[in-house]
């Protein structure tokens, strides 16, 4: 351990507050929410005890807190907000406008399943639901990443003027503790930087307007110009990731390739199941098998170009969606179909695996019986994994 670190045991969502600690930001509306509720919590008791100075806005609802952030974000300061499930939805009319406002807000999310029925345990049904209204969506796979992804999403989303989610796996990443290893506060301090944006509300010297009523004849254009921030991030995140690996050793990328060069059976992943997921590789391998698993880091923008360069060894890949697309391919298969089918002359398999609904366990076996299976001749197009 370097003088610039030092060693913590901490769940997911004190991670995440330990990072806003640091960060210090200007403004943030909160609204309570099982299982995001630790992290504004132990924020606002950091803030309580003289350990940050930021304005904790307590407000009646997730559609306050988005609103209320957008408006402190465009006034100027630096402002972030958290939430869960049925909050990320009471609040999906104001995230389109965020992101049409290009409003640098960062949103810590401990992703939950969504009712019907009520459930309070982690899937990704809710950040699925949202993966359209123009936010960065970076997901995580254990508290380690959570801390680095917060300080990372925060430079990359303030870079290319976009609102950025952080995402955790509710209860198994954000109550689960682990040993991480946290930058020193001045540190930390100065890779987030002084918060100094271009555009804002209360600049009387050049007023602003934001959000006006755009007409046929111009509001494609402001879309266009959201998809050119978005197409830009890709570029972007790499220059994010160099300057962290320079302050905390830790390299990281859009996704992470594990054992993947020669591995001819893949699985797809993002968030903790990854974690279990190299296990099972590990496992395989050791008895000859040519395994592998692609973890997905960065989410939207889907870096397209890099994933099917990192598949393009693969013939029969299953892909693990946390979430259902009812009447159509589950979210994160539908985007690898999409990657395979512009490989020429690629021969190749993919098996949409549904799993952990509600925040059901998946358990090592369960992914090596998912590799075993994928060697059939003929692969069930879809596979419900721990279904009773």
């Amino acid at each position: 351990m370097t003088d610039n670190k030092k060693n913590l045991a901490l769940t997911g969502g004190a991670a995440a507050a330990e990072a806003l600690k640091q960060i210090n930001p200007d403004v943030m509306p909160v609204y309570p929410i099982t299982p995001q509720t630790p992290i504004i919590e132990t924020y606002a008791k950091m803030v309580a005890d003289g350990e940050a100075d930021t304005e904790m806005i307590q407000v009646e609802s997730e559609h306050s807190a988005m609103s209320a952030t957008v408006g402190a974000s465009a006034a100027g300061a630096r402002a972030m907000t958290a939430s869960s499930s049925q909050g990320i939805l009471l609040m999906a009319e104001i995230l389109p406008i965020a992101s049409g406002m290009r409003l640098p807000i960062l949103m810590l999310v401990s992703a939950r399943a969504i009712s019907a029925p009520i459930n309070i345990h982690g899937d990704h049904q809710d950040v699925m639901f949202v993966r359209d209204s123009g936010w960065i969506q970076i997901f995580s796979e254990n508290a380690q990443e959570v801390y680095d992804n917060t300080l990372i999403a925060l430079k990359l989303a303030e870079k290319v003027k976009l609102p950025a989610m952080v995402i955790m796996d509710g209860f198994q990443t954000s109550h689960s503790v682990e040993n991480l290893e946290i930058l020193q506060d001045s540190i930390a301090k100065n890779f987030a930087g002084v918060y100094a944006p271009k555009n804002y509300l209360l600049d009387f010297e050049s007023p602003k307007t934001f959000g006006p009523v755009s007409l046929p004849n111009s509001y494609f254009e402001f879309k266009r110009a959201q998809i050119e921030a978005m197409d830009s991030v890709v570029g972007e995140i790499e220059g994010v990731f160099e300057e962290y690996r320079k302050i905390s050793g830790r390299n990281y990328d859009v996704f992470e390739e594990y054992k993947l060069e020669d591995a001819e059976r893949v699985i797809v992943v993002a968030g903790s199941t990854a974690g279990t997921a190299k296990v099972a590789v590990d496992e395989l391998r050791d008895k000859g098998e040519k395994v592998g698993l692609l973890k997905i880091k960065l989410f939207r923008p889907f870096p397209y170009d890099r994933i099917a360069q990192a598949l393009q060894n693969a013939s029969k890949i299953a892909v693990f969606d946390r979430t259902v697309s009812f009447g159509s391919n589950a979210p994160l298969c539908s985007e690898v179909i999409q990657i395979m089918s512009t490989i020429p002359g690629k021969k190749y398999t993919v098996q949409s695996c549904i799993y952990g609904l509600g925040g059901r366990e998946i358990f090592k076996e369960d992914i090596k019986n998912v590799f075993e299976g994928l060697e059939k001749e003929n692969v069930d197009s879809v596979r419900y994994i721990g279904l009773k």
